[in-house]
C-alpha cells in the first residue's frame, strides 16, 4: 500500500511555510517578474510570466518528498511573498535556496522563512548539514545566511544564473546542526 505523506506547513511568528498552490500562480508571477530577483538565483528565468509559474507549481507537485521541499512563504497579512526550496544537491549535504518579492525586502522574512526551514530539515529530513551559496552582487543574500547560522567555507565557484544568461561568482556556505 503506496502512503502518499501531506505535504508539510511549518508555521513562524508571522509566516507559514507551505506548498505553493494553483490558486498562488498570479501572485507567484507578479513577485517573481522582477530581474532584480531572478538575476541572483540559478533557475529563475526572466521575464517570469503566468506559464512560469504554473510549470513551477506543477513541477513542485512532482517532486519527490525524500529529495527536495519547496515552500511558498506566505505572511500572515500580506499573503504569499517568496519562495523557500530545500533538494539534494549531491555535494555536503541538501542545497537550500530562497527568494522573497520586492515589496517585503528588509523585513527579516528570509531570515524567519529559513530559520524554520532549516529545524523542519533537521527535524524532519534528519540533516545535519545543508550547503547554500549567494552571488558576489548579493550581500544582502549572504547576510540572510549568516543570520540563520551558515558560515563560509571560502569556496568560491561559478554558478549559471538563467536571468543573467551568464555565469556569476557564488560564495558557497554550510549550515551545520
Amino acid at each position: 500500500m503506496c502512503v502518499i505523506e501531506p505535504s508539510p506547513v511549518i508555521e513562524t511568528r508571522r509566516l507559514a511555510l507551505r506548498s505553493p498552490q494553483a490558486q498562488d500562480v498570479t501572485r507567484l508571477a507578479a513577485l517573481a517578474d522582477d530581474y532584480d530577483i531572478a538575476r541572483m538565483t540559478l533557475r529563475m528565468p526572466h521575464p517570469f510570466s503566468v506559464q512560469d509559474a504554473e510549470d513551477f507549481v506543477l513541477q513542485v507537485a512532482g517532486q519527490d518528498p525524500e529529495r527536495a521541499r519547496t515552500f511558498l512563504i506566505e505572511h500572515e497579512d500580506q499573503g504569499p511573498v517568496g519562495v523557500l526550496g530545500l533538494f539534494e544537491a549531491g555535494e555536503m549535504g541538501p542545497e537550500v535556496g530562497y527568494w522573497i518579492g520586492r515589496p517585503f525586502w528588509g523585513r527579516g522574512y528570509a531570515t524567519e522563512a529559513l530559520q524554520a526551514g532549516l529545524v523542519w530539515a533537521s527535524r524532519k529530513w534528519r540533516r545535519r548539514a545543508l550547503v547554500a551559496g549567494h552571488f558576489e552582487d548579493n550581500p544582502a543574500s549572504g547576510r540572510v545566511l549568516e543570520k540563520a547560522g551558515f558560515l563560509y567555507t571560502g569556496e568560491v565557484r561559478a554558478g549559471f544564473s538563467r536571468a543573467r544568461g551568464s555565469d556569476a561568482r557564488a560564495r558557497r556556505m554550510i549550515w551545520l546542526a
